[in-house]
């Protein structure tokens, strides 16, 4: 069997397409040669990453049928066909990203005073460097779980002073329809968990304690646990019912092992998480079995998860919440097993959204994560387009320089050396060949140097969790810091001069009245 082409993944969504549209829904994961062989880009994302294959493919097929056509299509790749292709990715964030992405940032930053912060917010989650050389150049779409995940964090925001358990049911279903369509939202599993926990605990404890209060939490946990197993179910009961040969079972299977890849190792390529930078100094893969790795790597990742869940539990707020999927999202992607480099996304989204609280970090992370991405990048030949992204995005989401502080003045100067750093590592790696006894050189040094800011990155946002006010107190301190202005306001205003004592034809004037 040939070689599946490498532009991008286009190919394997293009194939997914084809599988999707001319094969009975049993056929769709597992090893089904000749039509379907798994080592032909065999389809390893859940039901709903299948279900939208079925659907942009229906519309490819009308409009490039030799793009979806069984068997001979593989490999196709024309202008047209591109076109089509990017044109679903462009439709799909339209109809579901942009919504979420407006709808998250109205939750968590709502009033008419924080319209400055809401715009600013929206231009850094849907401006975003990386996001778009990943769907739009290496080609996936990411923007469909990241949009349902966006849109689950705004179900929390809008919810967070509802005395009703409606608004977390629907953030329930829509993570888990996020994580049905790529197992990578996960990622956020311990914020969702960690802050939905929380707030039954709050109604619980709003409702007077004791018995009543325990009926209360249990209530809200049960409409939370049902929301997530009625949309599993949902989204696998497809592949139980109408699977090859009616063996539900097997059916499952099939699909459940194309969705964890432990056969495929620790890490791919060189992404920049603990275990690709560390690797050359402790040659994990050559020292552990896979099954060793798998089970380290887990625990790793809840250790760096469990902190951030926890106060979530303990004292859940709005904005906390979005701290906490920054951090969680950043544990995954440092400590778990097997992560692309395309993983950086998911930290990338909630951070994009504390744009209007944390502009430095939103600013710099997205351009940090492209050059992280950059060996990937290169092989997709992507260079100019990176380049591009990099150069539109810092003149946009740079934000105003300001020294108020030797904080500030010493996270300036932080970035500006970073940024001198990546600079030279990019010449580097194009003027200077590495030893041949190292080959991979420049790469390792592009994703370990990216691994310490991303890896800082991580630590700073899971120490502004712990010290972001909870709900009501911030609400409480601007209150205080109006009602306090108004007051110096008024005490520093001029007084009126006292009134002049009235003379003898007033009073006369007053008196005949």
């Amino acid at each position: 069997m040939a070689t599946p082409p490498a532009f991008g993944d286009y190919e394997a969504q293009r194939h997914w397409m084809e599988v999707t549209t001319r094969l009975p829904l049993g056929r769709w994961y597992g090893d089904w040669p000749p039509e379907n062989p798994v080592a032909w880009w065999g389809l390893d994302y859940p039901p709903l990453s299948a279900l939208q294959s079925w659907v942009h493919g229906l519309f490819v097929g009308a409009l490039d049928p030799a793009g979806v056509a069984l068997v001979t299509s593989r490999g196709h790749e024309s202008a047209w066909s591109k076109t089509v292709l990017r044109g679903t990715v462009l439709a799909s964030d339209v109809t579901l990203f942009f919504p979420a992405a407006l709808a998250a940032v109205a939750a968590f930053y709502p009033g008419k005073a924080a319209a400055p912060a809401r715009l600013a917010t929206l231009l850094a989650v849907l401006l975003n460097p990386a996001a778009i050389l990943i769907d739009h150049g290496h080609f996936q779409y990411n923007c469909i779980s990241l949009g349902l995940a966006a849109a689950a964090a705004a179900a929390v925001g809008a919810g967070n002073h509802s005395r009703s358990a409606l608004p977390g049911v629907v953030a329930s279903i829509l993570f888990t329809a996020a994580v049905h369509h790529k197992q990578m939202a996960a990622y956020f599993g311990p914020a969702f968990l960690g802050h939905l926990a929380g707030r039954a605990l709050q109604a619980g404890r709003a409702a007077g304690g004791g018995p009543r209060g325990a009926v209360v939490t249990a209530g809200r946990v049960a409409a939370y646990g049902s929301a997530v197993l009625g949309t599993a179910a949902a989204c696998w009961a497809p592949f139980y019912f109408w699977a090859e040969g009616g063996d539900g079972v097997a059916g499952l299977s099939r699909a459940f092992a194309r969705l964890a890849p432990l056969g495929r190792g620790l890490y791919e390529d060189y992404v920049a998480n603990w275990w690709c930078a560390t690797h050359p100094a402790f040659k994990w893969k050559a020292r552990f079995s896979q099954a060793a790795l798998a089970r380290g790597a887990t625990a790793l990742t809840l250790a760096a998860a469990a902190p951030s869940a926890a106060y979530q539990l303990l004292r859940p707020s709005r904005i906390g919440f979005l701290y906490c999927m920054a951090a969680s999202a950043f544990a995954f992607f440092l400590f778990s097993y097997q992560v692309h480099e395309k993983s950086i996304l998911l930290p990338l989204l909630p951070v994009t959204l504390l744009a209007g609280r944390e502009p430095g970090l939103a600013a710099w992370l997205p351009a940090l994560a492209c050059f992280s991405m950059w060996p990937l990048l290169h092989r997709d030949g992507l260079g100019l387009a990176y380049s591009a992204a990099l150069l539109a995005w810092a003149a946009m989401a740079t934000p105003d320089v300001s020294f108020g502080s030797r904080v500030q003045a010493a996270g300036w100067a932080g970035a500006a050396g970073s940024t001198l750093i990546a600079a030279g590592l990019h010449a580097g790696r194009e003027l200077l060949a590495p030893p041949p006894a190292l080959p991979w050189l420049w790469d390792a040094l592009v994703v370990s140097f990216a691994f310490l800011h991303i890896a800082a990155a991580a630590l700073y946002v899971n120490w502004r969790l712990w010290i972001v006010p909870a709900d009501g107190e911030e609400e409480g301190k601007e209150r205080k810091k109006n009602k306090s202005g108004a007051a110096s306001a008024a005490a520093a205003a001029p007084s009126p001069p006292p009134p002049r004592r009235a003379g003898p034809r007033a009073r006369r004037a007053v008196k005949a009245a």
